[in-house]
């Protein structure tokens, strides 16, 4: 078989990789980008492994190097994908900008800034209710 056959297809599957990766917002589409270039540079691995004969078959244990990082990729990523989605109700990666953990010192230094009183409450957070409002229902008898 010739090589370039492999080759081609190879370039299609990591073409259309970069553009999930490139071109959608949503976190699991990109992942799935970046399994389908994974696999275009295992079938490049396994292409020239079988062209060039190889006694070793050193593209082919590559491969299945990759292979083993690659589902330990998807396995980590789509773990922080649900926790993503369970914390903020959504998975598109352009509204995901607000993922940094700012503590009450840095809500303290920003509201001092604005010229706001900074002083923190009893619940650790500046800005939040000192105390909890209890609701209660009127039964009637």
């Amino acid at each position: 078989m010739p090589l370039l056959f492999p080759l081609v297809v190879a370039a299609l599957l990591f073409a259309i990789g970069v553009y999930g990766v490139l071109g959608r917002r949503n976190a699991v589409l990109v992942l799935m980008g970046v399994e389908l270039m994974l696999n275009a540079v295992n079938l490049n691995l396994v292409a020239f492994d079988a062209y060039l004969r190889d006694v070793l078959h050193g593209g082919q244990v590559l491969t299945l190097y990759v292979i083993a990082v690659a589902a330990a990729e998807v396995g980590l990523g789509l773990a922080i994908v649900l926790v993503v989605f369970r914390g903020h109700g959504h998975i598109d990666a352009d509204r995901m900008r607000d993922l940094a953990d700012r503590d009450a010192v840095d809500d303290a230094i920003a509201a001092e800034s604005a010229g706001e009183s900074a002083a923190p409450s009893r619940s650790g957070v500046a800005g939040a209710d000192p105390e909890p409002v209890a609701v209660t229902a009127a039964v009637e008898s």
